[in-house]
């Protein structure tokens, strides 16, 4: 429950950060610049929270998956000849979002939901940025997902300890302590 309320928190403390950062001369520039650091903060948020779990296992799985995810990523970037909706090139895929998903998807797969919903509305919260922001083509950010999803799905492994999930009843609410063995 602490882990999971100082994600919220950090992801939460991320967002309006990154909001009061921006100058507002235009919308896109805050939801870019919002999106540019999330996709920093959501994978060293995720390795705070191996670390904190003391999950060495967990740590190594994501800096396999991590490196997949950069090594097909920037191998798609320099070998496809995109070019990006503000002319630029190496649109395909989107750095960012596949970093952004690989993130929520190690989480989601190591440490179950409770973890995962939070990480990929920051995920898809990075996505949509590269797209408002000119930088990508949707395609560009559907191909990124698709990169980080797979390459942590082929290296994460469910935590063996203790997970916190959310039970909802018809008269009550709360959080249930399941240990895997």
């Amino acid at each position: 429950m602490r882990n999971f309320r100082y994600l919220m928190h950090l992801l939460f403390m991320s967002l309006l950060f990154c909001f009061m950062l921006s100058d507002a001369a235009e919308a896109n520039d805050g939801i870019e610049r919002a999106g540019e650091i999330l996709q920093l903060v959501l994978p060293a948020t995720v390795a705070g929270i191996t670390l904190a779990n003391k999950d060495r296992e967990g740590f190594i799985q994501l800096s396999e998956s991590g490196a997949l995810t950069l090594c097909v990523t920037y191998g798609l970037k320099y070998s496809v000849d995109a070019t990006r909706p503000n002319g630029e090139e190496h649109s395909f895929p989107s750095g960012h979002t596949s970093t952004s998903f690989a993130a929520a998807e190690f989480i989601r797969g190591r440490y179950g939901w409770s973890y995962g919903i939070p990480a990929y509305l920051a995920a898809t919260f990075v996505g949509y940025s590269r797209v408002e922001s000119k930088q990508h083509h949707t395609r560009d950010v559907l191909a990124g997902a698709v990169i980080g999803i797979g390459s942590s799905y082929l290296f994460t492994t469910p935590y063996k300890g203790w997970h916190m999930h959310p039970q909802v009843g018809s008269s009550f609410y709360g959080i249930g302590l399941s240990r895997s063995m």
